[in-house]
Formats: structure tokens, C-alpha cells, sequence
């Protein structure tokens, strides 16, 4: 485990030297977050949504998350230099170290996401928590930011699980496009990304609430956005946990079985 640590270090001791990218990604970050939260206020402003279980100022908050955190909860995320290998034959040289494949690729992929989204989120959080009213973000009491921090890490080891288990499926497929593209946009959807799931109708949201996705960012913000409590977290907790084991185990026994019978690509 130490080897897997060393390298989940070393990974994301690299990512943090990007400040140059973290810098134009805080850029963009912030601009769409005041293009969504005018459309948003005149959505609210407008009277039509009187019947919608958010309020405005938690929906901008819930807005200034999804940008701050965006880094870490995207699923279209590549690893050129992973897909590469898959390619062109140079898993051959990852197949022969002492190490277990599919915790080397989970602890590579979670280090550059978390150093991505240290990078961005921070910041952004701090800008958006000096903006004039109502443009602001609301931190909720200490209790609920400590709850939120825990999810959020789940949340991460999900969210890598996924992306690590697509990865796995290319070594089938030799090209991810197809299954990257079919699951971000269901994961955009599904996670609150695209439309924050407050807003779907009830009924939708019960089936969606035992799916991965919205375990993805949607449970962690409305939490923060203290809109989900009690009881509601808890079951939450349970059906977060529950995906996880079962994503990492499907993972792992799929890279196992493709293992016994990779064939090696390229020169």
C-alpha cells in the first residue's frame, strides 16, 4: 500500500505545478457561474417557482459549488498519457511492475483531480464568499461543513471509480470515446451538473437517489446547501458507500479477468 501512497504523492505534487491551467480554469469557472446564477434569478424572479423545495440563495450556493468543485466531479476526464498506453502497447511496461494495476491507475487519476481542484476550488470560494448579495455563497455552520468535507471525499473515490472502470472497458473497446461519451452525459444529467436535481420533479428524484450519479456532487451540495438532513443523509451515506464498494469491486474484477487475456497492441 505504502508504493500506491508514494505514487497518489507524487501525482498530485505534479498536478499542483499547473498554476497556469488552474488559472484559466478559475477564469471560466467564474464566468459561468454568474451566467448561471443571472439565469437562475431570473428564473426565480420571474414567479414560477413558487413550488420548487430551494430557495434562491441555495441554489447560488449549490451554483458556486458545482464551479468550485468542477475539477474533481467532471467524469469526461482524460488521461491522454493512460489512453496512450492502452493504444499503443505501453501497458505492456505497466503489466510488468510489482504493483496492482488497477490501484496504481485509481491513485494517479484521484491525485490529479484533487490538485485540479485545489487549485480552482479554493480561490473560487473565497471570491465567491465576498460578493454582494445576492450573488453570494452561504457557508452553513461548522457541524455541516465537516459533514460536507466527508462526502465530498467519498464523493471523489466515487467519481475516480467510475472514470478508472472506463477506463478498464477500453481495453476492450481500444477506443473511449463511445463509453466516455455515453456516461458524461448521463452523469451531467443525472448529477445535478446540467440542472440541479432540486429542481427536477419528486418523482424523478426518488429513482434518481438510487443511482451512483447523484452521489457524484448533487447529495454533497445540497447538504452543504443544507437542504437534505436528518434521516435523508444518512440513507444517503449508506447508498453513497454501497455504490462505491460495488464500482471498485466490479473494477477490479474486470481488470483482473481482461489481465489473463490483454493482448498487446502496437510494436
Amino acid at each position: 500500500m505504502k508504493q500506491y501512497i508514494s505514487f497518489f504523492k507524487l501525482k498530485f505534487t505534479v498536478g499542483l505545478q499547473y498554476r497556469a491551467a488552474a488559472i484559466a480554469g478559475l477564469t471560466t469557472q467564474l464566468f459561468f457561474g454568474f451566467v448561471n446564477i443571472f439565469v437562475y434569478i431570473a428564473f426565480y424572479s420571474s414567479g414560477t417557482s413558487n413550488d420548487i423545495g430551494i430557495s434562491i440563495e441555495q441554489l447560488i450556493t449549490y451554483l458556486w459549488l458545482n464551479q468550485s468543485f468542477f475539477a474533481l466531479i467532471y467524469i469526461w476526464y482524460k488521461d491522454n498519457d493512460l489512453l496512450k498506453m492502452i493504444k499503443n502497447g505501453d501497458v505492456a511496461y505497466e503489466l510488468c511492475r510489482p504493483s496492482n494495476l488497477y490501484l496504481m491507475w485509481f491513485a494517479r487519476i484521484l491525485a490529479s483531480k484533487l490538485s485540479s481542484a485545489l487549485l480552482r476550488g479554493i480561490p473560487l470560494l473565497i471570491i465567491a464568499s465576498i460578493l454582494p448579495k445576492p450573488y453570494r455563497i452561504i457557508y452553513p455552520d461548522i457541524k455541516t461543513i465537516l459533514l460536507f468535507i466527508i462526502v465530498i471525499c467519498i464523493s471523489a473515490l466515487l467519481i475516480t471509480s467510475i472514470i478508472v472502470l472506463m477506463y478498464v472497458i477500453s481495453f476492450y473497446l481500444l477506443d473511449e470515446t463511445g463509453v466516455v461519451g455515453i456516461i458524461s452525459t448521463i452523469s451531467d444529467i443525472l448529477s445535478g451538473q446540467a440542472i440541479p436535481l432540486a429542481l427536477f420533479p419528486k418523482s424523478l428524484n426518488y429513482i434518481i437517489s438510487f443511482l451512483p450519479f447523484a452521489y457524484i456532487s448533487d447529495f454533497a451540495f445540497q447538504i452543504f446547501c443544507k437542504n437534505i438532513t436528518g434521516i435523508a443523509i444518512i440513507k444517503g451515506l449508506i447508498i453513497d458507500i454501497l455504490w462505491l464498494i460495488i464500482i471498485i469491486f466490479i473494477g477490479i474484477k474486470l481488470t483482473n479477468k481482461i489481465l489473463k487475456r490483454v493482448v498487446v497492441q502496437g510494436g
